[in-house]
């Protein structure tokens, strides 16, 4: 049982809940909450169950606590009075025969030990000889505490007890907050006492029958109901006569090793049935988690898929062929003139962009940083756009938007250089295409004449010079422009050659730009990843939590224990 128990802790604490969507922040605290329980009492429990009872002692802010737990040892072992919050460190008061069971961190390991004053986070041991041997009382800070870290340190107290004694008083025991506590008894089946504190003595009969039928309705029906009339403090202290019944009950408990394995029993096997809902929520909650952060990759993705499709087209339309690119190619072709006459003079016009690429350097280069600048600009604002778009739809989500950070809304900063680099390369790339095939016995005549670099930017413009996204005079142009490119390389590496090589070419520049962009994408990818709870953490929660059924009921067919 406690090996089933604690590979489920492990399982539990491995669960990553960092993406805020609804009920994040609950569901945190519930790992929490169980992770705690699990250390501070199940797993301790579990291993010796022969440790004395520890009873824990809670209530709301100024219901008399710790005043009845002073009375009940008769000395003054915690402090009480009327400022608020008055108990800030717990107390656990026991025998001085059973300190060694709570001086180790065999229970409550966040929590340091003292035997002096008060410190954060430590457990103040006060041994008394009144407190009967196999029972230790706990007095926690209030569980409606002012401060939080009290509040917390209240509920993580009251978890790694056997036995509640829960005070409250007439005037408040109706209060949401109490019920809060009482709701968290029935669900784990906890072993439950408690006391009506300051009742006015004429209604101590109709306030007690009425808190009765309460704790019924709650499933609590069975818990021991304790009214203490209002009456005047003797020494800080509940008179004798006052306190007398639930001292008697406290007493016959603590002499009765039967009736206290029973009270432990109890407790325990409530708390380790409770698991499974705790649990399960817990599983579900982080579906939800790996759901959201599922849908986050997506729309990151899809958002970037769209920029490349984007790319695509505007490098098959044509687009990067306008502005600089158009008007240094009209310098040399000219517009429907040279079109019209394409075909009759074909010879003479490649002789023309011969003479264009290799007896005029400039005018090649311009063409050449047109190009390349047009295409920097088409991929540029496709990546900003997607970047812009995505931080867009990841802000109108609570797990995206906790997750943006400066900057995101458009390309990073290392992008402009690593584009212009990747241009450049794919550019060397086409030309090493040209080379190669220019290779070939039959073209390299042809080749050699033109130039590999004046047939290498002749490529380029085959693979942009397509005029779905031009007009008017933009038509003309590049029409030309794409009749000449390919009149010109056909005229080198043949027909047949000319199609694949644009294909190839433009293959791999659709290529680098989906590398480019991807990295890009993998900006928002790294801040889902961070947070993001891994698709097998679910599958290896619930199958620790199987693992740990199985086992739980095998452990509930054991003769003598409480069902």
């Amino acid at each position: 049982m406690a090996e089933a128990l604690e590979a489920l802790r492990t399982s539990v604490t491995a669960v990553r809940l960092d993406l805020a969507v609804t009920d994040a922040e609950a569901a945190r605290r519930s790992r929490s909450e169980f992770v705690g329980q699990v250390d501070d009492y199940l797993l301790p429990r579990l291993r010796q169950l022969d440790a004395p009872m520890l009873v824990a002692v809670g209530g709301s802010t100024g219901a008399g606590k710790s005043t009845l737990v002073n009375t009940l040892v008769g000395a003054e072992v915690t402090k009480a009075g009327w400022l608020r919050p008055t108990t800030r460190a717990p107390v656990l008061v026991c025998n001085p025969d059973d300190v060694s069971w709570f001086e180790t961190d065999r229970i409550l390991p966040g929590l340091s030990r003292t035997t002096g004053p008060e410190a954060v986070n430590s457990l103040r041991l006060v041994p008394h000889p009144s407190v009967p041997p196999g029972l230790a009382l706990l007095d926690p800070p209030d569980i409606d505490s002012v401060v939080a870290e009290n509040r917390d340190l209240a509920g993580q107290l009251l978890a790694a007890a056997d036995l509640w004694i829960f005070v409250t008083t007439a005037a408040r025991y109706a209060d949401a907050v109490p019920w809060d506590l009482l709701h968290t008894a029935a669900q784990r089946t906890i072993a439950l006492a408690v006391v009506l504190n300051r009742v006015p003595p004429e209604g101590i009969g109709e306030i007690s029958d009425h808190l009765r039928s309460m704790l019924a309705e709650e499933r609590l029906g069975e818990a021991a109901l304790f009214a203490i009339p209002e009456v005047e403090l003797t020494g800080k202290r509940i008179p004798d006569q006052a306190i007398a019944p639930m001292r008697t009950w406290l007493d016959g408990l603590a002499a009765d090793a039967g009736a206290r394995d029973q009270v432990i029993r109890t407790t325990l096997t409530g708390a380790l049935s409770s698991l499974h809902d705790r649990v399960t929520g817990l599983a579900d909650h982080l579906d939800d988690q790996v759901r959201a952060a599922a849908e986050l990759r997506g729309t990151a993705l899809e958002r970037y898929r769209t920029a490349l499709t984007g790319v695509d087209d505007g490098v098959r339309s044509g687009t990067v062929l306008r502005g600089e690119v158009l008007a240094r190619w009209q310098e040399f072709v000219g517009t429907g003139q040279f079109t019209r006459n394409l075909e009759a003079r074909i010879g003479q016009l490649r002789d023309r962009v011969t003479s264009f690429f290799t007896g005029r350097p400039p005018a090649a280069e311009a063409v050449g940083h047109a190009v390349e600048s047009n295409l920097h600009a088409l991929v540029r604002a496709a990546s900003d756009q997607a970047a812009e778009q995505t931080t867009e739809l990841w802000r109108s989500r609570p797990a995206g938007r906790a997750l943006l950070t400066d900057g995101l809304h458009r390309s990073s900063a290392e992008f402009g250089p690593r584009l212009e680099h990747e241009i450049r390369a794919w550019q060397e790339r086409v030309l090493d295409l040209v080379r190669e095939e220019g290779g070939h016995r039959r073209s390299v005549a042809r080749l050699t004449s033109f130039g590999v670099n004046g047939a290498g930017l002749v490529l380029m413009l085959a693979v942009f010079a397509q005029t779905a996204g031009l007009s008017g005079l933009e038509v003309v142009v590049a029409g030309g422009t794409s009749a000449v490119s390919q009149k010109v390389l056909e005229a080198i590496f043949g027909d047949a050659a000319v199609r694949t090589l644009a294909a190839r070419a433009r293959d791999d520049l659709l290529d680098t730009v989906e590398k480019l962009l991807t990295d890009e994408r993998q900006r928002f990818d790294a801040l889902v990843d961070a947070v993001a709870p891994a698709t097998d953490q679910v599958t290896a929660l619930r199958s620790a939590l199987a693992e740990f059924e199985s086992a739980l009921r095998s452990y509930l067919r054991q003769p003598g224990l409480v069902r």
